[in-house]
Order: C-alpha cells, then structure tokens, then sequence
C-alpha cells in the first residue's frame, strides 16, 4: 500500500482507535463483522470500485453502505465502512486491504483488554513455525478441498486449549481466507501487522536524564490528548541527548532536544 492509501490507513487507524477506547464497543463483534466485509469487498470489484471512486458522491457510497449492511453487521461496524468509503484510496483493492487491516486492529483490541496482547504476538509467530515445521499439518490446512468447518475443528482441536481465543480467531481467518497468499506468509503478515499496531501505542522517550513519576505522568497525558488513546512510555537515558527530549511513536517523531534546536537555529541564522 503506498502514497494516498498508505496515508488514509493510518487515518482511519486513529479513528478506530478512539472507537475502540469506548468501553461499550465489542471489538470482538467488530472484527468479526469487518473480516465479513473482507469477504465480500475481494468478491465484489464492481463494490470497491464503487466505494473508492471519488467521483462517486459521499452520500451515494454511505446510503449503499447501509443499503448492503444494514441489520447484517453492527452500527459501529458501518460508522467504520463509513470511515474507509470517504477516505482516498490509490487502487480499489487497497479498500479491502485496508479492512482487513482494521479486522487484524479489532481483534488486537480484544487481546489488550484482557492483558494478553504479548501472548497474541509470540503465539502467532509460533503458530507459524509449527506450520512450517509440518508439511502434512500445513497440506490439510492449505488444502481448497478440505471445508471450512472441518478447517476450523481441525484448528480448534490444535489451539482451542493452547492459545488465547484473539490468536484463534486470527489463526481461522488466515487459514479459512488465505487471500491468495501462502499460509506462511499470511500468518508472518498478521504477525507483523499486530507488532506495528503495538508500537502505534508505545513511544520511545529519549532523555539525557530518567524522568521522575510525575513527569512520566505528565507526558502520558499530554500524549493521550493529542492522539486519543492510552500511550505506553519507553524511556531512555541517552547523555548524547544533553537536554530535553525525542519521542517516538511508530514512525513519528517529536524532536525537542537542545541539539535540534541549535541546528535548527543555525540554520534559520545561515538563511
């Protein structure tokens, strides 16, 4: 996904995110809608040609959104369609990738809730190993034959009691809608994609000196203001930063350090 798509994404990335910090959505039901829509977006061109048209009015694409789901996925699951069929997307396909992408965030958001969110990330990867440890496990699995119902007892015989349910419902996505990618590729894409999503809410703090509790405090709510959602600090005493701070969150970075603003002067200086 690149330019204009990539750009939406994070957008509707954030969105979601304050979505997700109201107590009273069920990421769970929302995952399970999105990855439905998934479904039908990668059978239906015609649909996310429609949908990423800019030509085609806000109005029309929101009234065929309600149209389509309307009774069939839940409000807060078409708030969020609303949300990707008003952003710009390079090509149509980007459309369903990108929900897809936000399925992998709701579903994420189940495992943090309930403190799990390292185990999702460590028990995806393994999965991923036994698979390619396994060519018999893996031919079943990959098998277009085998239905899906039998995919999934199969997968739940395996992980039911060995995994926690976040890391299942993503295990069942990837083997049951592979999307025209290789098992392993698709469990190592979702894999990757929650470790990025995670560091979205982690920011490395770089400080020539520890903070104390209450600046520590003190940043997290600033931080929390701007971006709408819990962010876990990571600080680091760096002496090369000689005062003040850089953060960093994902691929973001607030630079305030005396360094930077020196240069920054000199440079405004030698213009």
């Amino acid at each position: 996904m690149q330019g204009v798509s990539r750009e939406s994404l994070a957008t509707v990335r954030d969105r979601l995110d304050q979505i997700l910090a109201d107590a009273g959505v069920d990421p769970e039901a929302l995952a399970d809608d999105l990855f439905g829509v998934v479904r039908l977006l990668d059978a239906q061109p015609v649909l996310r040609r429609v949908l990423t048209d800019p030509a085609t009015s806000a109005e029309r694409k929101d009234g065929l959104i309600r149209q389509l789901f309307d009774g069939k996925v839940g409000e807060t699951t078409i708030d969020v369609l609303v949300e990707l069929a008003g952003a710009r997307w390079s090509a149509p396909r980007d459309l369903a990738d990108a929900t897809e992408e936000l399925a992998v965030q709701s579903a994420m958001a189940v495992a943090e809730r309930t403190g799990q969110l390292d185990e999702l990330e460590d028990e995806l990867f393994r999965f991923g190993r036994i698979v390619a440890a396994y060519p018999q496990l893996r031919g079943a699995l990959a098998d277009p034959a085998l239905p899906e119902g039998n995919k999934r007892q199969l997968l739940r015989g395996l992980l039911q009691d060995r995994a926690k349910p976040a890391t299942l419902r993503l295990v069942e996505q990837v083997v049951v809608r592979p999307r025209g990618r290789s098992l392993e590729t698709a469990l190592e894409s979702y894999a990757q994609l929650v470790a990025t999503l995670r560091q979205r809410s982690i920011a490395v703090v770089r400080v020539a000196i520890g903070l104390t509790d209450e600046e520590r405090d003190r940043l997290a709510a600033v931080l929390r203001r701007l971006y709408g959602r819990d962010i876990q600090l990571n600080v680091e005493v760096d002496p090369e930063v000689i005062g003040g701070m850089t953060i960093q969150i994902g691929h973001e970075v607030i630079d305030g350090t005396v360094i930077t603003r020196l240069e920054q002067a000199r440079s405004r200086l030698a213009g």
